[in-house]
């Protein structure tokens, strides 16, 4: 027997702000009937587990020990400045001059999350 992931639950203090700051990340709907004032509210993915934002009291105090890796569609660079114009804000530049490398951002409450090379950028490289 094994187990299935069914979503990635962050807490957080706003549910319903925080999801929709996610849903414009990754252009996927918030869950049927979740609204303004939920605690608890999805985030739809095409593919995998959902996104389940929980409200909780308790403030982020320290740096996540699980994070999401986002592989843009555009560019690297494209999708960071498109994040930052969003409510990200940039925790640490790991891009490198060769064009390797990530930015870690954070989200309006400050989890952070990776931005990673797109394929476009990869093929770029490797041409």
């Amino acid at each position: 027997m094994v187990s299935v992931v069914q979503n990635v639950a962050i807490d957080c203090a706003d549910a319903y702000g925080l999801a929709l700051f996610w849903s414009e990340v990754t252009g996927r709907p918030l869950g049927e009937g979740d609204g303004p004032g939920d605690h608890e509210v999805q985030v739809e993915l095409a593919e995998g587990p959902v996104l389940y934002f929980s409200q909780v009291a308790e403030p982020k105090t320290v740096k996540n020990r699980l994070h999401l890796c986002l592989r843009p569609l555009s560019t690297r660079e494209e999708e960071v400045e498109r994040l930052l114009g969003l409510g990200a804000t940039l925790v640490a530049d790991r891009r490198n001059p060769d064009g390797s490398g990530w930015a870690v951002l954070a989200d309006p409450e400050g989890n952070e999350f990776c931005v990673l090379r797109s394929e476009s950028d990869r093929a770029a490289m490797e041409a």
